[in-house]
C-alpha cells in the first residue's frame, strides 16, 4: 500500500509518458525496455496510465468510505441510543438497503445518476451505509449499558454530548476496522462501474475501464493484467491492514 502512495506521489518525477499520450505506431506493444508494462491500442503506456489511475481510484475510494462512514455512524449510532420507534424506523429503512444485492443496488443507482466519477462515489457511499449503521448500533447499545453512561445521565450531561463524548469514542475500534476492509470493497465496486462504462469517462485512466478495454485483446495478456493486479494488490492489502487493525483493537481475535 506504501508502494501505491509513493508512485502516485512522485511518478512525474520519472514518467517518460502522459497517461493520454498514443501512439499508434506502438499499438498493443509488449512490455519492453520502452514499455515497460507495454502499451494499449491506442499505444499509450500502461505503467503511466496504471499509476495515474491509483490518483484516482484510492482518492475515489476514500472519499465514498468516508461519507459512508459519516451517514451510516450517525444513523446507527442515533438509533442505537434513542431506541424504541427511532431505533424501529431507522433500522427498517436501513434493512430496505440490505435487501438488495449491492453490485445490482449500484448498477440501478448509477444507471439513474448518470456515468461520472462523481455520481460513481455517491453509488458507493449509498450502498455501503447500511453496514456502518448496523455496526455501530450494536456497539452502541453495548456501550450505553455501561456505568459511566448512566451516570452522565444522573448528572444531567445532555444526551448529545453523551453520544458524542462518552459512547462513540468507546464504539471507534470496530469501527475503523470495518472502515479499512470497506476501503477495499469500494474500490472493487469503482472498478465494477467503471468496467460496465458507469464510471469516468472511457479516456480516464481508470483500472477497471483498463480491464474492460483488454478484454478484446485476450493474446495482448498486458493490457487487462497489469490494472487488474493493481486492483488485486491494493484491496489484498487493505483486507492485511484490517486484519492486524482487529487484532490491535481486540487481542482476543489474535492468533497464538
Amino acid at each position: 500500500m506504501a508502494a501505491w502512495v509513493v508512485a502516485t506521489v512522485f511518478i512525474p518525477l520519472f514518467q517518460h509518458y502522459e497517461p493520454l499520450q498514443q501512439n499508434i505506431n506502438f499499438s498493443l506493444q509488449p512490455p519492453s525496455a520502452d514499455y515497460w508494462w507495454g502499451a494499449d491500442k491506442l499505444g499509450r503506456d500502461i505503467l503511466t496510465r496504471v499509476v495515474y489511475g491509483a490518483r484516482l481510484t484510492l482518492p475515489a475510494g476514500l472519499i465514498a468510505v468516508f461519507a459512508s462512514f459519516v451517514i451510516g455512524v450517525s444513523i446507527g449510532s442515533v438509533a442505537g441510543y434513542l431506541g424504541g420507534v427511532w431505533d424501529e424506523l431507522l433500522m427498517r429503512v436501513t434493512d430496505v438497503f440490505l435487501a438488495f444485492p449491492s453490485i445490482i443496488l449500484a448498477m440501478a443507482i448509477a444507471a439513474a445518476l448518470g456515468p461520472s466519477m462523481i455520481n460513481a462515489i455517491i453509488t458507493i457511499a449509498l450502498i455501503s451505509w447500511p453496514t456502518y449503521a448496523r455496526l455501530a448500533r450494536s456497539t452502541v447499545l453495548s456501550v450505553k449499558a455501561n456505568d459511566y453512561v448512566e451516570a452522565a445521565r444522573a448528572i444531567g450531561v445532555p444526551h448529545w454530548r453523551i453520544l458524542l463524548v462518552s459512547i462513540l469514542p468507546n464504539c471507534l475500534g470496530p469501527l475503523i476496522v470495518l472502515t479499512t476492509i470497506d476501503f477495499g470493497s469500494a474500490i472493487l465496486v469503482f472498478a465494477g462501474l467503471s468496467f460496465l462504462g458507469l464510471g469516468p469517462p472511457p479516456e480516464t485512466p481508470e483500472w477497471g475501464r483498463m480491464v474492460a478495454d483488454g478484454i478484446d485483446y485476450a493474446d495482448q495478456w498486458w493490457v487487462s493484467f497489469f490494472p487488474g493486479f493493481a486492483i488485486f494488490s491494493v484491496v489484498m492489502a487493505l483486507n492485511f491492514i484490517g486484519d492486524g487493525l482487529r487484532d490491535i483493537f481486540d487481542p482476543r481475535t489474535r492468533q497464538r
